[in-house]
């Protein structure tokens, strides 16, 4: 294996059973820290998966031709002429400037500093979001309710930060939000989140739900517990708080990750009325994932449905956990193969 990536399991994501006329496609996830990449060599057939950590590369060009250039790539396909690119960024037009890195990019440039004849880059929620549909059992329920045919899908991902989007159905097929909804403003639903709040105001102008619910958040959440309760908090990371309450060893860090999931709740809850997705709400993101049960047995839930005169309508809305390895990949092969109008919007 070539030294400059970190090889990952060559999972299979199914999606259609036709071969591409056209050659393999790159699809990408690129976040702050790595690009993810891999190649689809036929409609369902999503492998060779690679992980290049972005500050060995100057350039997202660079990390993609690196990528292109290792050996069991190259084997497989040494022509590439189609890719799609999921990025941790707002996409607004064809200039790129990455919030959490140094890269900046055209998109038509790009294109043609690595010869492809089409290259989709989206931001990494949209691709998500087009993911849904797709995930067959790659996903864990938590809760209650049932889906609703046609009707929205909400998503939302707690990560570096709080990621929202969501699937409007038409006649075509889906349309994804490019929603910035992490950045809404928190609404406390406690007198313990309101004291939360009044001390992440102290660091804070504005306090927006991304502050608390993300992993900086949860670091937040931690200072402000130790606060509340009058104890001198330690230096941890969110990792750290994480670990701590999931192995029992720290009260404190376990309420701090029940704050979290609570407020996460409300959010998700939130964005259901908002959107009215009865069709399911979505939790994507690092941090879930990796709270296993314990995410099962907090308050999410019972947030989720804490809505007043709206509780019956969100007992039937049902909320699951993302569990696919690379659910980016299923958004971008989807928007990729729509942009080359080779299958209909799943």
């Amino acid at each position: 294996m070539n030294a400059m990536s970190t090889p990952a399991p060559q999972t299979v994501l199914q999606t259609a059973p036709s071969a591409f006329p056209g050659g393999p496609r790159l699809l990408a996830d690129v976040g702050g820290t790595n690009a993810r990449f891999a190649l689809e060599t036929a409609p369902g057939q999503v492998g060779h998966v690679h992980v290049l950590p972005c500050c060995e590369h100057p350039t997202l060009a660079a990390a993609l031709r690196a990528y292109l250039a290792l050996p069991d790539i190259a084997a497989v396909a040494p022509v590439v002429k189609h890719g799609a690119i999921a990025i941790a960024n707002p996409v607004t037009g064809d200039h790129v400037r990455m919030t959490n890195h140094s890269w900046e990019f055209s998109i038509e440039a790009m294109r043609g500093e690595v010869g492809f004849d089409v290259l989709a880059v989206v931001n990494d929620f949209t691709a998500l979001a087009r993911s849904l549909p797709q995930l067959g059992e790659q996903k864990r329920k938590v809760g209650g309710g049932e889906p609703v045919a046609g009707t929205p899908l909400g998503l939302v991902g707690a990560g570096t930060g709080l990621g929202v989007s969501g699937l409007v159905p038409s006649a075509s097929g889906w349309t994804a939000l490019l929603s910035e909804g992490g950045h809404v403003s928190f609404a406390p639903v406690t007198e313990k989140e309101v004291a939360i709040l009044q001390f992440a105001w102290r660091e804070f102008e504005h306090v927006s739900a991304e502050r608390l619910i993300s992993g900086n958040g949860i670091e937040l959440l931690y200072r402000a517990v130790a606060h509340l309760r009058g104890v001198a908090p330690e230096k941890l990371s969110a990792a750290d708080v994480a670990r701590r309450a999931l192995d029992g060893s720290c009260s404190l860090c376990d309420e701090a990750i029940e704050a979290f999931c609570a407020m996460l709740g409300t959010v998700a809850g939130n964005l259901a009325v908002t959107l009215g997705a009865q069709g399911g709400v979505y939790i994507g993101g690092g941090i879930v994932p990796k709270l296993g049960e314990r995410f099962g047995r907090s308050a999410f839930r019972a947030r989720f449905e804490d809505k007043g005169r709206m509780r019956a309508y969100l007992a039937n809305v049902p909320t699951y956990v993302i569990t696919a390895e690379y659910p980016a990949f299923l958004g971008v092969s989807a928007i990729l193969a729509e942009r080359l109008g080779d299958q209909p919007a799943a």
